[in-house]
């Protein structure tokens, strides 16, 4: 039997996402084959904390970073990733190449989180969101996440999400994977809570 549920996963987040603008000499190396999507010489980075909880299939906890890809739809290269379910890790590297690592992820404090390597004990990331006023959308997107295997997987995904505007106060281990944003702000921050994902084909 395996340990995590077959593709695709039906999952429910409370997420919390930060977008950058960053130098593409200064990302970490896209998939060989992808491109990242420049705008004005700069590419787009995604950092986002996320509680999937129920009635999704599983519950956990997340914080990833993105790069947006080029490509003839909406797509994006996961470039790191931290979760603290076994289960989730499996399943994200077998069904879809997603590099997913451990992580001590605590979500415990309302609006601030903060990311621990499992493995090294190194602190990752801090954060902070705070809501700002703002009406709430409901939008229907989709999108494809893509990695290496054997060229390009790519991974359909598909959202029902309810944006929020926020504002986001972030701290990164200069000297850990995300260093690269470290004395960076984010060009924007939203609350996506009860996002409902389908994520695979």
């Amino acid at each position: 039997m395996s340990l995590y549920p077959p593709q695709p996963w039906h999952l429910t987040a409370d997420a919390r996402v930060s977008i950058w603008r960053v130098p593409p000499s200064q990302l970490p190396p896209p998939p060989p084959g992808a491109s990242p999507l420049l705008v004005a010489g700069q590419a787009s980075v995604f950092t986002a904390w996320i509680d999937y909880i129920p009635p999704g299939q599983m519950a956990y906890h997340e914080l990833l970073a993105a790069v947006s890809i080029k490509a003839r739809r909406v797509s994006c290269s996961i470039t790191e990733i931290w979760v603290d379910s076994e289960e989730s890790l499996a399943g994200g590297r077998e069904l879809w190449a997603i590099p997913k690592d451990l992580a001590t992820l605590n979500f415990t404090s309302g609006p601030a989180f903060t990311a621990t390597a499992a493995t090294s004990g190194d602190w990752i990331a801090t954060a902070a969101f705070k809501r700002r006023p703002g009406l709430p959308l409901r939008v229907p997107t989709s999108f494809e996440v893509v990695q290496e295997r054997d060229g390009l997987l790519r991974t359909p995904v598909g959202a029902k999400i309810r944006p929020r505007p926020a504002s986001a106060d972030w701290s990164f281990n200069p000297d850990g994977p995300l260093g690269y944003l470290d004395g960076r702000r984010p060009v924007a921050s939203l609350e996506l809570p009860g996002s409902q994902l389908r994520f695979g084909a």
